[in-house]
């Protein structure tokens, strides 16, 4: 049987500089799972946007090499027969949903552009059409959703809506661009459970890109193992697991976060308790100022951690994670008490409070959103001790320099700014600014989501040594409970604002007393099983 995607010793380059992809090569064919992985920066979404030819071709070319869709060089297709493939015969879920999706239209208005202008259906054609792909994706009471904007839906709803678009004219090869990174656990089963389910419903192949090898392992036929630039490998998906030939595809399965956490000294003391921390938010208010309507967020959470122990905090999104970390660091308004060495910390305003910032400090998920673009790393590390630390300068130097070299970071690079760096290096520089302040506790706040495994595994490695080193206290909050088992003693499970369970986090994870803990580490190790065997026709 012939291929449906072809491509053929391609290579992409910009503005006539050496092509950042060179010779790529590889085939789909009709009903079949290709996944393109690799590190950030090996050229692996160019590579897709390339199929349909959605680089800027102002600055992008293609200095040799062909894309072949049943037989037709793409690179050759005029502008109108790529209008005609575009959505209808290739579709193309985006990395990141909520800058794909029009924030100013709402959710029937962007899924009925697609069958407009591909099927002609409009009016109540086109609105039936779109309540029943809303109903194909898992979307619940879809007809409620057609005048929905982006911005009122959760981070897998806005993912259904966006891989309704692109079954909205039944394809025959899918695109699927990192479709689940941002997601919960769940709702990324739930996704490419989905996506694998519509495959063989409507027989469609799927190109899926993504730096995740434990899905790929759970859904792929076939790997293309890419790296700057050029694939390094390609097979059959269990031959490739079983028998890596190439190192930098060892060095991808290898970067599996370590499965239990560094042994620490018990301390009798609790650095921190908490008990029964509430944190309400008000939706609505009355004319003089009374409050009609409010949400709890946080719900009578109780816990405690000890000096030189990791507290993990789980959960999906909406759940409370991040609210209890700026609750403890009085970013949110809380009731409940809670005390950090003995002190009580929750009855005192943000005056009295300033002192304990210094042994309080938080790293942010986004490094590049946290770190100011316009200081350099020495300005970003140095601003607390600028604050808390009555040091002269100098001596405020050396402890930036130190704790550079804490991070494995050259402290020669110190008058760079964050553009400049890798997202792994930006996140160390984040850890450089708590550690500089000596802290007895770091809110870690999903510090290695956005980050490709390697990297996430050299961030874990130093958290785990660093702490070792100083005797820090860790709150680690994340949605993914691989990471998670790698650096906690304990374990908080969160669900809707409530505590499910709590305990050691070994035995949580070994044996978990409840329903929905044991549905988010179902979810979260489910890739670990190989696919079954599936044949294509």
């Amino acid at each position: 049987m012939s291929n449906l995607l072809d491509i053929d010793e391609l290579s992409i380059a910009f503005d006539e500089a050496e092509p950042v992809v060179r010779s790529l090569s590889f085939h789909v064919s009709p009903g079949e799972t290709v996944a393109l992985v690799g590190e950030s920066g090996s050229g692996k979404s160019i590579s897709a946007l390339s199929i349909l030819r959605l680089l800027d071709e102002r600055h992008a070319s293609y200095p040799s090499g062909q894309i072949r869709f049943r037989g037709e060089n793409l690179l050759k297709a005029p502008p109108k027969r790529l209008r005609q493939i575009r959505g209808r015969e290739i579709s193309m879920i985006f990395q990141e949903p909520m800058t794909s999706l029009n924030p100013l239209h709402s959710v029937e208005k962007q899924i009925g552009e697609a069958l407009a202008l591909h099927k002609g259906l409009r009016g109540n054609q086109a609105r039936k059409r779109t309540i029943e792909l809303l109903d194909l994706v898992g979307i619940p009471n879809p007809e409620s959703r057609l005048a929905s904007y982006p911005h009122q839906l959760s981070g897998g709803q806005k993912q259904r809506v966006m891989i309704a678009m692109a079954l909205a004219n039944e394809p025959d090869l899918l695109i699927a661009d990192e479709p689940t990174t941002a997601l919960d656990v769940t709702v990324q089963k739930q996704v490419l459970e989905l996506l694998t389910g519509l495959q063989k419903k409507l027989g469609m192949a799927i190109l899926l890109i993504t730096h995740d090898l434990s899905i790929v392992r759970r859904y792929a036929d076939h790997v293309v193992v890419m790296e700057h630039g050029s694939v390094v490998e390609q097979a059959d998906t269990q031959r490739l697991f079983e028998q890596p030939e190439h190192p930098y595809t060892r060095k991808l399965l290898d970067a599996e976060p370590p499965e239990a956490p560094p042994a620490y000294e018990p301390h009798q003391d609790h650095l921190l308790n908490v008990h029964e921390l509430n944190v309400r938010f008000t939706l609505k208010k009355s004319l003089l100022g009374k409050v009609l309507k409010e949400f709890h967020a946080v719900q009578d959470a109780t816990f405690q951690l000890h000096k030189g122990q990791t507290l993990g905090i789980v959960g999906e999104s909406g759940s409370g994670k991040t609210t209890i970390g700026h609750a403890l660091l009085k970013l949110t308004a809380s009731t409940g008490q809670f005390q950090l060495d003995g002190h009580e910390l929750s009855g005192l305003n943000q005056k009295a409070f300033r002192p304990f910032r210094r042994r309080i400090q938080i790293v942010f998920q986004d490094p590049f959103g946290s770190l100011s673009p316009r200081m350099s790393i020495a300005d970003i590390v140095r601003e607390g001790l600028e604050i808390h630390d009555s040091a002269n300068a100098d001596q405020h130097d050396e402890k930036v320099i130190r704790a550079l070299a804490d991070v494995g970071l050259d402290p020669e690079a110190r008058h760079r700014y964050p553009h400049e760096f890798s997202g792994g290096q930006r996140q160390r520089i984040a850890i450089a600014r708590a550690l500089v302040l000596q802290p007895d506790l770091i809110i870690l706040d999903e510090p290695t989501s956005a980050l490709d495994r390697t990297v996430q595994k050299q961030v874990i490695e130093l958290l785990r040594d660093i702490q070792t080193r100083y005797g820090l206290s860790y709150i680690f909050i994340s949605h993914d409970l691989a990471v998670v088992r790698a650096l906690s003693h304990k374990l908080l499970v969160l669900q809707h604002g409530k505590v499910v369970e709590y305990g050691d986090a070994v035995d949580i994870f070994t044996a978990p007393k409840q329903r929905y803990t044991r549905e988010l580490l179902n979810a979260a190790f489910f890739y670990q099983a190989p696919r079954e065997a599936t044949t294509t026709n």
